[in-house]
């Protein structure tokens, strides 16, 4: 999905800031960030936000760089890809695909997002929040998911829901878990 067509590439910027270990001043990550927009849906959010939510789900990572494509889809290709991935039927709010490096290859792709907005634009209506919000946390719902976080067993869910909780407030929104 990293050269999708159809894409839209942000291009690489010196934009997250991350700690160094040891030190109190701050080093910049290199995010290469590919937004590819497939979506009928006309009224979602912009590149600039979903970068600034990955920014957030990645702000402790400790990479000098880090590449990962965010795909907006309808939901036919949602369905697919969890049909053919998942082997569920139906489209999902968000899939993560995890880069597996090849043996000895050291590479800075994290992985794909790929995030159905028909389904996310109804659930945020279903739940009566703003659209803005549920958007932010699939965003980092599915970017952490590529860092390796899960949600399969109790405690493991927890740990993933409290984090998403934490970096959602910090970006302004309301804890989800509240």
């Amino acid at each position: 999905m990293r050269s999708g067509v159809g894409s839209r590439t942000m291009g690489v910027q010196r934009a997250v800031f991350l700690p160094c270990p040891g030190s109190s001043e701050r080093q910049a990550m290199r995010l290469e960030l590919d937004v590819q927009n497939v979506s009928a849906i006309t009224d979602g959010p912009q590149d600039a936000e979903i970068r600034r939510w990955v920014e957030a789900a990645l702000a402790d990572v400790h990479r000098d760089e880090v590449a990962l494509t965010v795909r907006i889809v309808d939901e036919p290709e949602s369905a697919a890809l969890n049909r053919r991935y998942r082997h569920q039927e139906g489209a999902t709010n968000v899939l993560s695909f995890p880069f597996e490096n090849p043996p000895g290859v050291e590479t800075d792709i994290l992985g794909d997002v790929v995030i159905c907005a028909p389904l996310v634009m109804r659930e945020a209506r279903a739940q009566c929040i703003p659209p803005s919000a549920h958007w932010a946390l699939i965003v980092v719902h599915g970017v952490l998911h590529l860092r390796g976080y899960d949600h399969r067993r109790d405690d493991d869910a927890r740990v993933m829901e409290n984090r998403e909780a934490r970096i959602l407030t910090e970006l302004g929104f309301d804890d989800p878990l509240a």
